[in-house]
């Protein structure tokens, strides 16, 4: 047996914030028919909400063991420190792992992490079967690369050096120049016409020929996401973005942090407010789990700009019932507004 097949292969997930990883990985796990999975989740904010989404699958396939949980900061600014002990823990199963996905936070920058794959501690053990990136249709379609950038073009009506300067756009230039696939996502809230723009959009950006493929709530047959074979470690160094001559990155353009929600008798009002917390506070995005009264199943609660979701997703354990939501935006961002537009001071 050839060196490379016995390498375990990584599907590298990115996208934006919001743009639906989680949603598409989850929903991979449901779909293993058998499969042996693990998956690394990288965080992006203090509390694991996107591996506590992928633990409520139950799969027998991807155990809560093998989801390991990242949240020291972005992977790609972290990969030394952070990604090779997960990989390492991961490699260390039993039984073995059959293939590893990996959900980088919305800010990571894709390169890096695959040219971790040439390290001397890892090359022999794993190898990039393809980097998928994930982008909300939607968004595309009415010209942008996230739902809700209200904030960032009120910054850019005011200097339009920041055409050429936006955080956001680079960061999502960068995904797709890595990406082996395309996900276009959300596209049951867009009509022919959208859909069209957005495709349109995406050949306009990809630097190469790219499969795009669409997906609807992450239902996609797992055989278009794995077994790509890629090896994308060989040809990174062809790929490229705006980040490849700084010698470091960081992404200081973004503020998170957590707030605690008491228990909430009208999940629809909870989604009103966190609609007006992106619209009066500006949050780009919203995720987390909130007891309802009388329920004993967990809400997950999403958002992208006041695009609110919400599903209960499992029960709740033995002493787990406790509201927290990650709220992420632009630095800056005003906790006590956010706050103030939750209504966290008060019941629901």
């Amino acid at each position: 047996m050839s060196s490379d097949l016995r390498k375990v292969p990584c599907t590298i997930v990115t996208g934006f914030l919001g743009s639906g990883k989680t949603t598409l990985i989850r929903h991979v796990l449901t779909e293993a028919k058998g499969r042996r999975l693990a998956v690394i989740v990288n965080e992006f904010g203090d509390v694991g909400i996107d591996g506590e989404i992928l633990r409520g699958c139950g799969n027998e396939a991807c155990p809560e063991e093998n989801i390991v949980e990242l949240a020291n900061g972005c992977i790609c600014c972290t990969v030394a420190d952070d990604f090779v002990p997960a990989l390492d823990a991961i490699l260390a199963l039993e039984p073995k792992v059959e293939h590893i996905l990996i959900e980088t936070s919305g800010l990571a920058l894709p390169k890096p992490l695959v040219q971790a794959f040439h390290w001397p501690a890892i090359r022999s053990r794993v190898t990039v079967d393809g980097v998928v990136a994930v982008v909300d249709g939607e968004a595309l379609a009415a010209g942008r690369v996230a739902n809700d950038l209200d904030a960032l073009a009120e910054q850019r009506a005011g200097d339009a050096a920041l055409d050429h300067d936006d955080p956001i756009e680079e960061v999502f230039e960068d995904q797709i120049a890595c990406a082996d696939l395309v996900v276009l996502t959300k596209g049951d809230l867009v009509d022919r016409a959208g859909a069209e723009r957005a495709k349109a959009v995406l050949d306009a950006s990809l630097p190469r020929a790219v499969r795009v493929v669409s997906a609807v709530a992450g239902r996609l047959d797992p055989a278009v996401l794995l077994g790509l074979g890629v090896g994308t470690e060989a040809d990174i160094e062809n790929r490229r973005t705006h980040h490849d001559n700084e010698l470091e990155h960081d992404h200081d353009d973004f503020d998170s942090f957590v707030i605690n929600v008491p228990e909430v008798a009208n999940p629809e009002e909870l989604s009103a407010r966190i609609a007006r917390a992106a619209e009066e506070a500006g949050a780009l995005r919203v995720k987390g789990f909130v007891a309802v009264t009388g329920k004993p199943m967990r809400l997950l609660v999403q958002a992208v700009g006041p695009r609110v979701t919400q599903q209960y997703d499992r029960a709740w354990g033995a002493g787990e019932r406790a509201g927290r939501l990650v709220v992420i935006g632009l630095k800056g961002l005003d906790r006590a507004a956010v706050e103030r537009a939750l209504g966290v001071l008060e019941a629901v």
